[in-house]
């Protein structure tokens, strides 16, 4: 390569780079880019590809062996071979159906429940000094810690699976929603009450369209910690699921159905939040911008 062809290229990257990593244009009226501003999307895709290719590469160069991480080739194969003939009583259909159900069920119920439990923290301080002291002592607690006393209590059924995701995803919902009132401007509130709006007014239409930012980010961090306690969940003497499929494959060493599952675990959960990006962008469309 010729001094004067490398000098094109470098000249090529040195503009390209910042512009790739740098702050987003700014927009009209703004005297300088904002913080983050600009798409992502592509970044996100290359980043991605990157991954794999990186994967292929060490497995192709067998430079980890097969047994710690299989060929993307052979992950892809087991999941056809899972999605017709099955794995550890039941077919990936079945599994996955089973966790939906846990990880869902638990999250509507703690949708109910945490939300306005949270918002009443917020307003109130008698509701605030009631749930405050538990949420704090067993927000930190793993999962795994209490599942025996869920066991002791509510048998190895269903409902002891559904209890233990509820209990993870509760709390960052319940703590989220409580942020978001208290985020909100009491300047707000004031000329609301000077407008003639009643108490239920002021909550309804001021408070909770104020926290609604924080209430759909402690959905997205609930459902996230839901997922990530499916596994001990299914610890339960689960016979399908995903987190279920997944331990059976580590106990006999099948690492690409482990490895599997783990990506089907991943698309699930990132499709869920690209639906409630796309819900935060409909239902609070100010946020950033006010």
């Amino acid at each position: 390569m010729s001094d004067k062809t490398y000098g094109q290229l470098y000249g090529k990257w040195a503009v390209a780079l910042p512009r790739l990593f740098g702050k987003g244009p700014a927009k009209p009226g703004d005297a300088y880019g904002a913080p983050g501003q600009g798409g992502s999307v592509a970044i996100s895709i290359a980043t991605s590809i990157g991954l794999f290719l990186l994967w292929y590469g060490v497995t192709k160069a067998e430079l980890i062996p097969p047994l710690f991480l299989p060929t993307p080739k052979a992950v892809f194969d087991r999941f056809l071979d899972i999605v017709s003939e099955g794995f550890g009583g039941g077919t990936l259909l079945e599994h996955t159906w089973a966790s939906l159900v846990r990880v869902f069920g638990a999250f509507f119920l703690a949708v109910v429940t945490a939300i306005p439990i949270g918002v009443f923290m917020g307003v109130n301080r008698v509701m605030r000094g009631i749930f405050d002291p538990p949420i704090e002592f067993y927000r930190p607690i793993p999962p795994l810690a209490y599942l025996p006393l869920m066991v002791i209590w509510f048998g190895i059924g269903e409902t002891t699976k559904i209890i233990i995701i509820f209990l993870a995803v509760f709390a960052p919902m319940a703590l989220n929603a409580r942020a978001g009132v208290r985020s909100v401007s009491i300047e707000q509130i004031h000329a609301a009450y000077s407008m003639g709006a009643t108490r239920v007014q002021v909550l309804w239409h001021v408070i909770l369209k104020g926290a609604m930012p924080e209430i759909l980010t402690g959905m997205r961090i609930g459902i996230g910690f839901g997922w990530t306690t499916l596994v001990a969940a299914e610890l339960v003497a689960a016979q399908q699921g995903l987190g279920a499929m997944i331990q059976q494959a580590s106990d006999f060493l099948v690492t690409d159905v482990a490895i599997m599952g783990i990506v089907v675990i991943g698309a699930i959960a990132y499709l869920f939040d690209l639906f409630m990006r796309y819900l935060e962008r409909w239902l609070v469309p100010w946020k950033g911008k006010v």
